[in-house]
């Protein structure tokens, strides 16, 4: 391929056509960018180059339709996952559940244990994808410009690192009341920007700390 590899930390295979990622990835690199390709799916497998030390993953721009990051325990010390603009209405982050007496699973390990930002902009999802709450160092989560309509009281469970959510231009029309209410680190902006929204918010908004947070509710329905 025509990837360009400095010998040590970064790999850049932006805009070279490829419709796979490379299967002989450097264990040592750090950032990897494929970017503007045509890329389907990303496959995560146990026996893949064992553990990577990539920090940081940009899949931008490519044709990613349906991904799930459950089988990706090689991958222990991503930091950041770029996936804007793609075509993903599926994105699975729940691990599935063992049948009764089943030891397939064992003992799980956490889900991409060091991911610290998870941007998903510009893509196909109606709904928040379950299981954020398993990315247990998730501090931001970019989801803005795709067709989610509800924030459920579930959607941010157990994300006890969130500090920013960015939801602008979706079709949201509601968000249950106790959406937010134990996202403690929350700091820097809940963006609801450009919705569908037509009532306004009060119990949303008296459950967050207004002292450290900003939240932005413009050019919606009301």
């Amino acid at each position: 391929s025509d990837c360009q590899w400095d010998g040590e930390f970064l790999l850049n295979c932006s805009f070279t056509g490829i419709s796979t990622i490379p299967e002989d990835i450097s264990q040592t690199a750090i950032t990897a960018d494929f970017s503007y390709n045509n890329i389907k799916t990303l496959l995560c497998t146990d026996g893949r180059n064992e553990k990577w030390m990539l920090k940081h993953l940009n899949l931008s721009n490519n044709l990613i339709s349906e991904l799930s990051l459950t089988t990706c325990r090689n991958l222990l010390v991503l930091e950041t996952l770029n996936l804007n603009g793609n075509a993903i209405h599926t994105l699975t982050l729940d691990i599935p559940t063992p049948a009764h007496g089943s030891k397939k699973y064992g003992k799980v390990d956490r889900l991409l244990p060091a991911l610290k930002v998870l941007s998903v902009e510009r893509n196909n999802l109606d709904t928040v994808p379950r299981g954020l709450g398993l990315l247990q160092s998730l501090q931001t989560v970019h989801m803005s410009s795709n067709g989610i309509q509800q924030i459920d009281l579930n959607d941010f469970q157990n994300c006890s690192q969130l500090k920013d959510i960015d939801l602008q231009n979706n079709k949201i029309t509601k968000i249950h009341p106790d959406a937010f209410r134990d996202l403690n680190k929350l700091q820097v902006v809940v963006d609801l920007r450009e919705n569908a929204l037509t009532t306004p918010l009060p119990q949303i908004l008296l459950s967050l700390n207004f002292f450290q947070l900003e939240v932005d509710l413009s050019n919606n329905a009301w």
